[in-house]
């Protein structure tokens, strides 16, 4: 008889620290300025401390890091991903509720996740660094999405004639619609509900325009 032994994962230094690197990212800054945000000495998190004098490694105390997800604003669960990105390959983007992505303050100028509102829903791969998701509530789109559905827009990816496209207008109007054609003046859509009227946009109206790239149907 064979028997097969489980392997048990053991977290690495590496990838413990290299989660806190990730998480000071997440959160805008460098492992010395998430540091200081979380109340700890400014070199705590420096590679320098990573490593003793005479080459033993040095891991981060638990208290330090429940201290450095505390001003991330993030979970133990975001920083398991976080480690899991490193070892699995994956990683997560942004999530919002739709209903949501017309408030000020989800997004930038250039139509890129920032604010408080967000969480994290981890995705196997992503086209764009800058992606994020959003959820669908309501079933004002179906059949295309239904409530509860996830779409993963990524504001890198080129758009074509016929993509799925999240719109965001200036007045703050998130829609959901088909690209039926894009001019230097203006911006026509199809509404993902085909009875309905074909809608034009002029592009001076358009705040940013992404394109979906993935639903989690």
């Amino acid at each position: 008889m064979v028997r097969q032994a489980k392997a048990q994962r053991i977290l690495t230094h590496d990838q413990i620290w290299g989660a806190l690197d990730r998480l000071a990212a997440r959160a805008g800054l460098s492992p010395s300025g998430l540091a200081k945000r979380a109340g700890l000495d400014p070199t705590t998190f420096n590679k320098s401390k990573r490593v003793t004098s005479d080459g033993r490694e040095r891991w981060p105390s638990t208290e330090s890091i429940a201290k450095a997800l505390a001003a991330a604003d993030s979970s133990i669960d975001i920083f398991a991903r976080l480690v899991g990105d490193e070892a699995g390959g994956g990683r997560s983007v942004p999530l919002l509720g739709l209903a949501l992505a017309g408030a000020s303050g989800a997004f930038d100028e250039s139509g890129l996740p920032i604010g408080k509102s967000w969480t994290e829903f981890a995705l196997p791969a992503a086209e764009d660094n800058h992606s994020f998701a959003l959820q669908i509530s309501g079933d004002a789109l179906a059949p295309a999405y239904r409530d509860g559905d996830i779409i993963l827009v990524a504001p890198g990816v080129p758009i074509r004639k016929g993509d799925r496209v999240v719109v965001k207008t200036k007045a703050g109007e998130v829609t959901v619609a088909t690209l039926k054609r894009r001019t230097a003046k203006a911006v026509d859509l199809q509404p993902l509900d085909a009875s309905q009227a074909e809608r034009r946009m002029a592009v001076s109206e358009v705040g940013w325009i992404a394109r979906i790239v993935w639903a989690s149907q």
